[in-house]
């Protein structure tokens, strides 16, 4: 009983008090934050659960009570998210941060919804906060590969943007080469260039929705080369992001001189920055970067 005032009285100091909030909102080591980590990831699935099946009903008293329990957990994360602001060390850092963000993002369409109701089906959003998860289950080791995949398509994003400045140059021309073939056919879809274009692209990404369908001989053979073509197409940004993968990889390895035992070269290298001394192609001269 004396330790509970003790503690009471600790608690009217105000860095303490942020401290002992710090420690159970923040931190995931202590019990405390176990549990609070523990109990966050429920609420958040339960709300998410929620939110999916919840447009399903038709019953009034199971939309009702839908609905109190939408309100319910935007209460939880509004009063989670305010404490997280009053004992972070730097508010502003925890605000403009990926989670501080995705926190945000995670409450403000049931206050939306009262101005615009259609909003509050973003909600769905609270998803993203199960990310924390990566946290509390101590995975952030396992998000090297995550980094490496980032880097990589980083890196191939101009190959990417050329690619697909390319692939709507082609959609345009496909198009409109639809549209003069197929443009004069009785009761044709393919009566102006955008639904022409439209089709062009339907058919290049192998999505074939079957609503615009070619009726003339050429413009079905003109359809199953774009069909084939289509593959090819969808081939090379994986190839682009793949032999960026394959390069970005290569930098977390490092190569180990034989000679001197320092291991700080890139796996390129081939003459040790510190020696000298030559590197050969042998599997002893590499080792994974320490994480």
């Amino acid at each position: 009983m004396s330790r509970f005032k003790e503690e009471l009285v600790k608690l009217k100091d105000k860095q303490y008090r942020k401290d002992f909030l710090y420690n159970i909102i923040f931190e995931s080591d202590t019990p405390e934050g176990k549990i609070f980590d523990i109990v966050l990831m429920i609420m958040i699935a339960l709300s998410v659960i929620i939110a999916i099946f919840g447009s399903t009903f038709t019953a009034p008293w199971m939309k009702v009570t839908t609905t109190v329990l939408e309100y319910v957990f935007t209460v939880f994360f509004t009063a989670e998210y305010i404490l997280r602001i009053y004992c972070s060390p730097n508010p502003k850092e925890y605000i403009f941060s990926f989670f501080g963000i995705v926190d945000l993002l995670a409450i403000s369409p049931m206050y939306l919804g009262v101005l615009i109701p259609e909003i509050r089906s973003a909600i769905i959003l609270r998803s993203l906060r199960l990310m924390r998860i990566f946290r509390v289950m101590k995975l952030f080791n396992f998000l090297t590969e995550g980094n490496i995949l980032l880097r990589s398509i980083q890196a191939s994003m101009k190959k990417i943007a050329v690619f697909f400045l390319f692939v709507v140059l082609l959609v345009i021309c496909l198009g409109t080469l639809m549209f003069m073939v197929e443009g004069n056919s009785p009761g044709t879809s393919f009566n102006n260039v955008p639904n022409s274009i439209y089709w062009a692209v339907v058919t290049l990404t192998t999505v074939g929705y079957g609503d615009i369908t070619p009726v003339t001989t050429l413009g079905k053979f003109l359809a199953t080369t774009i069909m084939l073509l289509g593959y090819t197409v969808l081939a090379i940004p994986t190839g682009i992001i793949s032999a960026s993968m394959i390069k970005n990889g290569q930098k977390d390895i490092n190569r180990r001189c034989s000679n001197c035992g320092r291991s700080d070269h890139d796996a390129d290298s081939k003459y040790c920055k510190y020696c000298g001394t030559k590197f050969e192609d042998d599997a002893d001269d590499f080792r994974v970067k320490d994480c």
